[in-house]
């Protein structure tokens, strides 16, 4: 099964995209197998974090706009190299195990949505597969 979203995104934020993940796997029956959610954008990525304390948000952008800072060196000539930088370091997908129908995931665990060069429309899409 493979399902399509999109989203509006701001400038810059971790969105919290657990809720449709977890809506896409009781749709989809499967109680054994894997979850792969992917996002198809060069400036945007996803990732699994803390989702309880909103400010490992707030601290994770920080930290990212200090690892990659704008720099009047970059070449790329649409100016978003640090966008580029930034999801290459979370990376265009997460596989999630599947278990009893559930999604192996840790009690402060969430998948998110990294958007760094909003904004924008943005897609991401959720496949479940069974063992």
């Amino acid at each position: 099964m493979l399902k399509k979203f999109t989203l509006n995104t701001p400038a810059e934020d971790f969105i919290n995209i657990t809720s449709s993940v977890k809506k896409t796997l009781r749709e989809s029956n499967i109680q054994e197998g894997l979850c792969v959610v992917h996002c198809p954008h060069t400036t945007a990525g996803i990732t699994i974090n803390e989702n309880a304390d909103p400010d490992v948000v707030t601290d994770m952008l920080l930290g990212l706009r200090e690892a990659y800072p704008d720099r009047a060196q970059f070449r790329h000539f649409e100016g978003n190299s640090t966008a580029h930088l930034k999801a290459s370091t979370m990376g265009n997908s997460a596989t999630i195990p599947i278990h009893k129908g559930n999604l192996v995931l840790g009690v402060w665990q969430g998948i998110y949505f990294c958007e760094f060069d909003g904004p924008r429309n943005r897609t991401y899409y959720v496949s479940i597969t069974s063992e």
